[in-house]
């Protein structure tokens, strides 16, 4: 979590901690499975839905859907629309998003590194 002393002088919709604030509201927004998935597939390049719901093992349509929304609708990805029949769309992550992928990839890195503390950790508490 941010500590106090990176909120100092921010506005309000920065502070994490506030229930109300828009900082937590994106948090919230993209720290989820789905889409920290998606910007990992992303991060090799431009993607076609179908592209991403195969790179995404065990994501609906739906729940595609909808992540690729809010993720446009924050700044992270890019939506093009070529005019073809049937149309072809491709999705790209932004410098936004870009940057967040590197966050991503270290949170991956860490689950990786600690897998097996954590595995173990799990046999241990449910014994």
């Amino acid at each position: 979590m941010v500590t106090k002393h990176l909120l100092t002088g921010l506005p309000e919709d920065a502070d994490l901690r506030r229930a109300d604030s828009l900082a937590r509201e994106i948090f919230s927004d993209v720290a989820n499975k789905w889409a920290f998935l998606i910007i990992e597939a992303l991060g090799e390049g431009t993607l076609r839905f179908s592209e991403l719901r195969k790179e995404v093992a065990g994501i609906s349509h739906k729940m595609l859907t909808q992540n690729l929304r809010m993720l446009e609708r924050n700044g992270l990805i890019d939506r093009k629309v070529h005019p073809t029949v049937p149309p072809r769309v491709e999705y790209t992550l932004t410098e936004p998003g870009r940057a967040l992928r590197a966050t991503v990839d270290a949170i991956c890195g860490w689950t990786h590194q600690y897998l097996g503390h954590i595995e173990d950790a799990r046999r241990h508490f449910d014994t």
